[in-house]
């Protein structure tokens, strides 16, 4: 299934190469097209009122993207809801919650005081992000709507963030934030199941802000974008955290060999930022995005695990391991936000959730 994952991400971001893939292509291009005319009549009914939108009595932000998956979202939402509690606002974040099983009801992950839910009933990125943010209240909701409803009549929020939401037009917000990876925005430039995109380029009409994530050092030209544009790149920790909450220092494994494998959308940057650090990796190995860790994953990690001395992944993999019994200790390695123009996020988003209504 990894596999089939990769090759199917690789045609989706660099489009055909081989035989295959253009055979591929091909079949799928028609779905596109179709898929790609249906996000476009549905906006367009929101947009004409024929659809309704919830609107809340409080802020709404959404953070989302264009693509699917790979864009960093997560470190973004993080430093958001820090921001929030910052300036003592009672933050609350709605998402859809991926990886937490085929459940269609509202789960309270967090109320204010710490993870409620195990990682399996949360999902990954909502448990990470309530472990991180234990002040502020989680909530996963297949039903956006019903979470913002609960979130602000029910734990009193006074902000909400909309996790992923920017093709979710059933609830209003007031402000779009859209992520777009700088060093492939729009992968080959294809709507679902052709391409990476949700919706065609023409969507982006709708964002108010643009931040480009994973910035490499020289600048990088992409198509203009119809709204102001930031920049940052994502970059490991200095240290690196065991599975029962050790940390040390990432220098000190520079000597050891190691194996990293990770369950995300864009595995390779990851690798290579580990290499960076010296770190000497004999192995790598990759998982699909939102990887649940069973049996099939131990059986592969201890088949590699002969040739290393320890495993390293990131925080979302990470909260998923603790009942597995792995053959070499295990590290995490926080991912922390750079922005190029630092400060500038903070100013555009703060009249929003400072506003009074």
């Amino acid at each position: 299934m990894a596999r089939l994952a990769l090759f199917y991400r690789r045609l989706a971001v660099c489009g055909p190469d081989s035989l295959l893939e253009w055979l591929v292509y091909m079949a799928l291009l028609p779905l596109g097209w179709l898929y790609g005319s249906l996000m476009q009549l549905r906006a367009l009914l929101y947009r004409l009122g024929l659809f309704a939108a919830y609107r809340a009595s409080v802020p709404v932000i959404s953070i989302g993207n264009l693509s699917v998956g790979g864009t960093g979202k997560t470190p973004v939402v993080d430093h958001l809801i820090r921001y929030c509690l910052s300036l003592d606002k009672r933050v609350a974040v709605v998402s859809r919650g991926y990886a937490s099983g085929n459940r269609s009801d509202l789960r309270v992950v967090c109320a204010g005081q710490g993870p409620l839910l195990d990682v399996e009933r949360a999902g990954d990125e909502p448990w990470l992000l309530a472990r991180r943010n234990p002040a502020a209240c989680i909530i996963v909701a297949p039903q956006r709507a019903q979470g913002v409803r609960h979130a602000v009549e029910v734990l009193g929020a006074d902000v909400v963030l909309l996790d992923d939401g920017f093709q979710h037009l059933a609830v209003a917000r007031d402000f779009d934030l859209v992520l777009l990876d700088a060093q492939r925005p729009f992968g080959n430039g294809k709507v679902l199941p052709a391409g990476l995109l949700r919706e065609p380029r023409s969507a982006l009409s709708r964002g108010q802000l643009f931040l480009l994530t994973r910035c490499p050092e020289d600048q990088v030209s992409i198509p203009p974008l119809p709204a102001p544009v930031l920049h940052c790149r994502h970059a490991l920790a200095d240290h690196v955290e065991s599975l029962d909450g050790d940390i040390r220092r990432i220098e000190d494994l520079s000597h050891l060999r190691g194996i990293a494998f990770a369950g995300i959308a864009e595995p390779a940057s990851f690798f290579t930022g580990l290499e960076k650090r010296g770190l000497n990796l004999v192995q790598t190995l990759c998982f699909s995005d939102h990887a649940g860790y069973d049996e099939v994953a131990l059986s592969r990690l201890t088949k590699a695990a002969v040739s290393a001395d320890y495993f390293i992944t990131t925080e979302k993999d990470a909260v998923k391991l603790s009942p597995m019994a792995l053959p070499l200790p295990c590290f995490q390695v926080p991912l922390r936000l750079v922005f190029l123009e630092p400060g500038e996020l903070e100013r555009r988003v703060r009249p929003f959730l400072c506003d009074k209504r």
